[in-house]
C-alpha cells in the first residue's frame, strides 16, 4: 500500500519506518526543512534504539523516503496519517489541535481518488468529526474515509512495540475504511495481534482512557510508597504483593519522583478538560494530576532532609535527565522541577544523562554537564539518581564512596539493595523503603 505520513516528529517517525519495514511505500512529509534534510542523511532527530538502523534499511530498499513536498505524496497515497504534535495549550490544559486541522485543510486540497485519512496524533473526543468537516468543506468531491488509529507506543521501546502490539484500535464508520485498516495491518496476522474496531469517537477515547489509567497506577504506588515510609512497610514488596494479582498486574507500580513524558501530563490534562466539558469530572485523574504535581515538587525537599537539611553550598551529582531511560526526551521530566528546585536552595549541579544533555541544555542555566557518570560524581558531595538508565544500575560502588564528600547516595528510582549500598560506607536514601 501506498501511506503517506504527515508529520516526522517521535510517532510519525517511527509509525512510518515501521509501516516500511511491513513492506508499504511510505513518504514521511514535515515542513521542517533541517529535520528532512537530517533524516536524508540518515541523522535521526530523536534518539530511540534501533531506529536508524531500521531508517536506513527501509531507505536503501527503496520503501521509504522524506519530503516537505505534500501535494503529490497525498495525491497518490492509498492511506494519510496525520502524525503531528498536539501539545497542551498554554493556560488551560486543552489539547492544542491547530497543527492537526492545518494537516486536514492541507491534506483536502490534493485528494484525489478513493484514500483514507487516519489520526494518529492522540486527540480529544470528536477530533475525527471536525477533521471530516474541514475535508469535506475544502474539497466536497473528496472520496475520503476518516479513521481514528491511535498510538500506543513507549518511548525507548517504540519498534517493539509497533511491531508487537498489545492491540491495535481503529475506530471508523464504513467497512471499506475498515478494510484498508485491515489490509494496512495484515503483516500483524501471523502474531494473532487483537484488531479493536470500533467508532471513532470510542477510539479517541480509549487511548485517553488508557493514558489515564496508567498515570493512575504511578499515582497510587507513589502515594503508597509514602504511607510505607510513614508507618515502615517497603513499597517494593507491596508492588509485588499486589502486581501478582492477575486483576492488576506488576506493570507501571513502581515508585518514582512522578512522571513525565510526551503522553501522561498531556493527555490526562486534556482528558479532565474533555470530562468537565461534558459535564462529568474525572475526579479520579484530576486528582492523579495534583499528586504528580505535588509530588515532583516535594522531591528537592526530600534532597535537602536527606543532605542534613540544607543545600546551600552543596554539590549534587544528578545522575539522569530525561524522563525515562532509552530516550533523550525532557518534557514534563522530573527534572525540570527538582533541577531548578535544588539550585534555588543554594545547591550547585553536576549531572550527566547518556542521550538528554543537548536537550537539557536548553531547560537549566547554571547546570554543569559531566562527560560520563563518574565525572559527575566527582566534587560532588551528594548524588542523585533521576533516571533509571542501565549504566547507573551498576555503579562502581566503593567508587561513588571515595568521590562524594558527604558519601550520600540518593535514589529515587530505587534500583539498589540498601544494604549493598550501605555496606560500601554510604549513606542511602531511597524511597518508600526502610
Amino acid at each position: 500500500m501506498r501511506v503517506a505520513m504527515i508529520g516526522v516528529g517521535y510517532v510519525g517517525l517511527v509509525s512510518g519506518t515501521c509501516f516500511a519495514d511491513f513492506g508499504h511505500d511510505v513518504v514521511c512529509i514535515d515542513k521542517n526543512a533541517e529535520r528532512i534534510e537530517k533524516l536524508h542523511q540518515g541523522i535521526m532527530p530523536i534518539y530511540e534504539p534501533g531506529l536508524d538502523v531500521l531508517v536506513a534499511n527501509n531507505v536503501k530498499a527503496g520503501r521509504l523516503s522524506f519530503t516537505t513536498e505534500l501535494a503529490k505524496p497525498v495525491a497518490e497515497a492509498d492511506v494519510v496519517f496525520i502524525a503531528v504534535g498536539t501539545p497542551s495549550r498554554r493556560g488551560d490544559g486543552y489539547a492544542d489541535l491547530t497543527y492537526v486541522y492545518a494537516a486536514a485543510e492541507e491534506i483536502a486540497k490534493h485528494l484525489r481518488d478513493f484514500t483514507v485519512v487516519v489520526t494518529k496524533s492522540t486527540v480529544p473526543v470528536g477530533t475525527g468529526d471536525e477533521v471530516e468537516a474541514i475535508i469535506r468543506k475544502v474539497n466536497p468531491e473528496a472520496d475520503v474515509e476518516v479513521v481514528s488509529n491511535p498510538e500506543f507506543l513507549r518511548e525507548g521501546a517504540a519498534i517493539e512495540d509497533f511491531k508487537r502490539p498489545d492491540r491495535v484500535v481503529v475506530g471508523v464508520s464504513s467497512e471499506r475504511a475498515e478494510e484498508m485498516m485491515r489490509e494496512l495491518y495484515r503483516p500483524l496476522y501471523l502474531n494473532e495481534t487483537p484488531l479493536v474496531v470500533t467508532d471513532r469517537r470510542t477510539s479517541e477515547l480509549i487511548k485517553y482512557a488508557a493514558n489515564a489509567f496508567l498515570a493512575t497506577k504511578i499515582g497510587f504506588i507513589n502515594q503508597m510508597a509514602d504511607l510505607c515510609e510513614a508507618v515502615g512497610a517497603d513499597v517494593q514488596q507491596v508492588s509485588r504483593g499486589i502486581g501478582l494479582d492477575k486483576r492488576i498486574g506488576p506493570k507501571f507500580l513502581h515508585a518514582s519522583p512522578g512522571y513525565g513524558g510526551s503522553c501522561f501530563p498531556k493527555d490526562t490534562l486534556a482528558l479532565s478538560r474533555t470530562a468537565a466539558d461534558a459535564g462529568h469530572p474525572v475526579t479520579i485523574v484530576d486528582a492523579v494530576i495534583s499528586s504528580n504535581d505535588e509530588r515532583k515538587a516535594a522531591m528537592a525537599e526530600r534532597i535537602r532532609q536527606a543532605a542534613g537539611g540544607s543545600l546551600e553550598g552543596k554539590t549534587v551529582a544528578v545522575l539522569g535527565l530525561a524522563f525515562k531511560p532509552n530516550t533523550d526526551d525532557m518534557r514534563d521530566a522530573p527534572s525540570l522541577v527538582i533541577v531548578p528546585a535544588m539550585q534555588k536552595m543554594g545547591a550547585s549541579v553536576r549531572a550527566f544523562d547518556p542521550e538528554a544533555m543537548e536537550e537539557a541544555k536548553a531547560h537549566f542555566d547554571g547546570v554543569f554537564y559531566a562527560s560520563d557518570t563518574y565525572d559527575a560524581l566527582s566534587g560532588a558531595d551528594l548524588a542523585v539518581i533521576l533516571t533509571e538508565w542501565n549504566l547507573f544500575r551498576a555503579l562502581d560502588l566503593e567508587r561513588v564512596a571515595a568521590l562524594l564528600g558527604d558519601k550520600t547516595l540518593i535514589d529515587l528510582r530505587n534500583i539498589y539493595r540498601p544494604s549493598e549500598v550501605r555496606s560500601n560506607g554510604l549513606t542511602y536514601h531511597s524511597i518508600g523503603r526502610p
